[in-house]
Order: structure tokens, then sequence, then C-alpha cells
């Protein structure tokens, strides 16, 4: 049977989800209820398109000519790893295909073929919510616990990873949040770090969707705040 994933949308040409010009495959679905998330028509695991992954690989390869040697594929999303097993066949097509893969996660799944999809990719871009269990619970409203394991996962096998941080005035920006950031960060093979602003981009999903907005209470942080 031919492996399928649960599409949201594409970006054709991405350029800051992983080194060069980018096809991002955004996945339907995602366990975590982040108060800053500005993509919550990601959320419902039902929604989204069923591609089977030949039509994913055929598209990538179409794109080839403006991904160049330094693009490829980046799987985000919602939460990418909650479809793990055909992620996994993905990957492994793209590869054939030559083409580099990352993977684009909250980290929040810490499962058998979670673990094989991240073996497979290239590159990690690894979210991080926060940098305590219970600063983590607060913020996605889910168990901090995988993501620990995932942690250790990653530094027992050194993958490169890209590290993305949304930041918010008095949510994640003093320097005791700074300082266990860094902590945690330790004994990755990291190779970059993004510390977002956070925005109110995603505001009208939540007001078209019927949700109540949970990030009201954020405010951008300042430059001193932002830096690491």
């Amino acid at each position: 049977m031919t492996p399928t994933l649960r599409v949201h949308s594409y970006e054709s040409l991405g350029a800051v989800d992983g080194p060069g010009i980018r096809l991002v495959v955004f996945l339907q679905g995602c366990p975590l209820r982040c108060v800053f998330c500005h993509n919550p028509d990601t959320w419902a695991t039902q929604g989204g398109v069923e591609t089977p992954v030949p039509d994913i690989v055929r598209r990538a390869v179409r794109m080839r000519p403006y991904l160049g040697k330094e693009g490829g594929v980046t799987f985000s999303g919602g939460e990418p790893l909650l479809q793990a097993k055909p992620l996994l066949a993905a990957i492994q097509a793209l590869h054939e295909a030559g083409l580099h893969v990352a993977i684009d996660t909250s980290g929040a799944l810490d499962t058998p073929d979670a673990r094989a999809a991240l073996d497979a990719a290239d590159l990690i871009l690894l979210d991080v919510k926060s940098p305590t269990p219970e600063g983590f619970r607060a913020v996605t409203g889910a168990d901090p616990a995988p993501y620990w394991r995932l942690l250790a996962h990653l530094r027992d096998t050194q993958k490169p990873v890209w590290v993305r941080q949304v930041v918010a005035h008095g949510l994640n920006d003093t320097p005791a949040e700074k300082a266990a950031t860094r902590d945690l960060l330790r004994g990755l093979n990291v190779r970059r770090i993004d510390r977002l602003p956070y925005h109110e981009l995603g505001v009208h999903k939540y007001e078209a969707l019927g949700i109540p907005y949970p990030g009201a209470h954020l405010s951008p942080p300042s430059p001193e705040e932002l830096a690491l």
C-alpha cells in the first residue's frame, strides 16, 4: 500500500526553514496547544489532504532547479512526527531522489517511529518551548517527559540541530530562563540558534475558527530580552 501523509499546505520557496531554498510541507495535526501558536488551523488530525508520498516526491523533484545545491525539503506542521511512519517513507524516497530533508518539530513525541524518522532526516529544526519541565507544561499544556527523552536521544545520536525558540516578554525572556536554555542545549549538536520574537500574526485564524486566543497576555520582547 502506498504511504500517505495528511498535508495542510505547502510553501514553495521557503527561505527560513533550513539551509538554502526549501519546499516546506506543512503536515496536519498537532498534540500541543501552545499559548503563542500562530497556526491553530493545523491542530485537527482529521484535516488536511491525504497525499500519497510519491506525489510529494514528484513535487519536490520538479522544484529541484529552484532549490539549488543547499536547499531541499522541510516537513513542518502542525507536528510532523504525529505521522512518523509515512514521514519516514517520505524521507527515504526523497533521499533516493538526492534531496536534503529536514524535520521541524516541537519534540513532543518520543516513540520508536518518531525516533526512526528523526534518525533518517539530515537536519532537525527543534523548538524550545521552555527550558524547564514546568515551563514546557505551562506553554504547551502537554506532558514534558517525552520532550526531555527526545533531547537525550538527540544528544546520543549527535544529529545536527537548528534550535528555534519563540520569545515573549515575561514568559521566557528572563536571565534565569536564558541560563536554563543554555544548559538545556548543552551536549546537542547545535548548528544554529534562532530566537524569534513573539508576534500576533495568527490571531485572525483564531477568530475565523471561533477559538479564544490564548496569547492575549503576551507581548514582544525587547532586543535585550531576545538575545541569548
